[in-house]
C-alpha cells in the first residue's frame, strides 16, 4: 500500500502544482521497514467511518471465514449507495454472507426468494378492496425495506425482474399512478447461481447495468476449509445470526454515504476514469461496451474505496481495484473471442494496463 501511494505523490517535472498540492495534505510517512500505512491528515474526518466499518467486519468475521474481498464490496456498495450481484456456485457463504451484513445494520431487511411463478404484485406489493371503506388500499409487498436480499434473482422470469427497474435505479415504485418512495438507505443485494441454468433466466443487460458491483466468489482454500469445518463443529448447532450484533443505524449510514460523496478526485483522474470506459467502447474484442451510468459507478465505487482506506482523496489504485467489479457485468465479449475462452475480466486487465496511469 505505502508504495503505491508514494508513486501517486512522487512529483514530476511537468506538475509542479500536483507536488504542492499534496505536500498540504501529507504530514509524515511512517517508516517501511515496520510495514506501516501512510498516514495523511485529511480534510475530511473520517475516524467515525472507519471505526464503523471495522465494527462490521469484526461482526461477520465472527462467522464467515475468509472471503474478504467480497466482504470488502459490500461495505463498499452500501457506502456508495449502489446495489450488488453476488455470484457463485452453491455452498459458498452468498446468502449468509448478505444476511450477515444486514444483521449487522441496525436498518430494515427482508428476503425475497426468487421463483419461476413469483409475480410482480409479490414483490412491489398490491392494491386490495376494503369493504369497510369501499376503497382500495395499497398493501406493501417486501421491496419496502432497507436492504432487500433477492435469493437466486435469475429464477424469476422476465416481467418479474422488470418489477426492479425502476426501485433499483429511482428508489421509488409507481402503483396504479401513485408514486411510493423507498425509506433510504435502500440497497439490493441478489445472488445467483453461475453453473446451473435450467429453469432460470438471463438478467437483462439493462438489468444487470443498475448493479454498482458484479461480485464473484470463489471456493476458499485448504486453511479456509479447515477453520469453516472446525467453527461449525464448534457452534454445535447455534444459530449463526445470533452471533452478530448491531451497529451502524440508519442515520449514520446515511452519513458515511454523504461522507463518501465529498471525496476529493483530481480531473486527471476523472480523465483516467473516462479513458477505461471510453477504451472499452472502441476495444475490437468488445461487443458491447460500458455506459456514461458505469463512469459513475466507477466515480463512486474509487471514492468508497478510498474512505474505507483512510483517505479523503481517490488515487489511482481505487479506481483499478472498482474497475473489475463495476465493469465485468456491464460489457460483451465478441463471439468469436468468447469461443477461443476470453473472459471479460481478462479484456478489463487489458484495457487498465493499456491505459495510461496520470501522474
Amino acid at each position: 500500500m505505502e508504495e503505491n501511494q508514494n508513486e501517486h505523490l512522487d512529483p514530476t517535472p511537468n506538475e509542479p502544482s500536483d507536488q504542492n498540492q499534496f505536500e498540504s495534505v501529507l504530514e509524515h510517512t511512517t517508516s517501511s521497514e515496520e510495514g506501516e500505512a501512510v498516514n495523511f491528515k485529511n480534510r475530511i474526518d473520517l475516524s467515525e467511518l472507519q471505526q464503523g466499518i471495522s465494527l462490521i467486519k469484526d461482526e461477520i468475521s465472527k462467522v464467515i471465514v475468509g472471503q474478504k474481498g467480497m466482504i470488502d464490496m459490500l461495505i463498499a456498495s452500501i457506502l456508495a449507495n449502489g446495489h450488488s450481484l453476488i455470484e457463485g456456485v452453491p455452498g459458498v457463504a452468498k446468502t449468509i454472507s448478505a444476511k450477515l451484513l444486514a444483521k449487522s445494520l441496525d436498518i430494515g431487511f427482508s428476503r425475497i426468494q426468487f421463483t419461476p411463478d413469483l409475480m410482480p404484485s409479490d414483490i412491489l406489493g398490491t392494491s386490495v378492496f376494503d369493504m369497510k371503506t369501499s376503497e382500495f388500499e395499497f398493501k406493501k409487498g417486501p421491496i419496502f425495506s432497507n436492504m432487500i436480499l433477492i435469493d437466486e434473482i435469475n429464477r424469476a422470469p422476465a416481467k418479474t425482474q422488470a418489477a426492479l427497474f425502476e426501485v433499483m435505479e429511482e428508489r421509488q415504485i409507481t402503483i396504479d399512478g401513485h408514486k411510493y418512495i423507498m425509506d433510504l438507505p435502500f440497497i439490493v443485494l441478489a445472488t445467483q447461481n453461475p453453473v446451473e441454468q435450467e429453469g432460470t433466466y438471463r438478467l437483462p443487460e439493462a438489468q444487470l447495468d443498475r448493479f454498482l458491483f458484479k461480485i464473484d466468489i470463489d471456493y476458499p482454500n485448504l486453511e479456509e476449509e479447515i477453520e469453516i469445518i472446525n467453527r461449525e463443529q464448534h457452534l454445535k448447532g447455534d444459530a449463526k445470526l445470533d452471533k452478530v450484533t448491531s451497529h451502524l443505524s440508519k442515520e449514520q449510514i446515511s452519513k458515511f454515504q454523504e461522507l463518501v460523496n465529498q471525496i476529493i478526485i483530481e480531473s486527471h483522474l476523472v480523465k483516467y476514469i473516462a479513458d477505461i470506459i471510453v477504451n472499452t467502447r472502441n476495444n475490437p474484442f468488445l461487443y458491447l461496451g460500458a455506459s456514461p451510468r458505469a463512469s459513475i459507478a466507477i466515480l463512486r465505487a474509487s471514492k468508497a474505496f478510498a474512505a474505507m482506506n483512510g483517505r479523503d482523496f481517490v488515487t489511482p489504485e481505487d479506481i483499478k481495484q472498482a474497475a473489475i467489479p463495476v465493469l465485468q457485468h456491464r460489457i460483451i465479449v465478441t463471439p468469436e473471442r468468447e469461443m477461443e475462452g476470453v473472459n471479460t475480466k481478462q479484456i478489463i486487465r487489458q484495457i487498465i494496463e493499456a491505459v495510461e496511469i496520470p501522474r
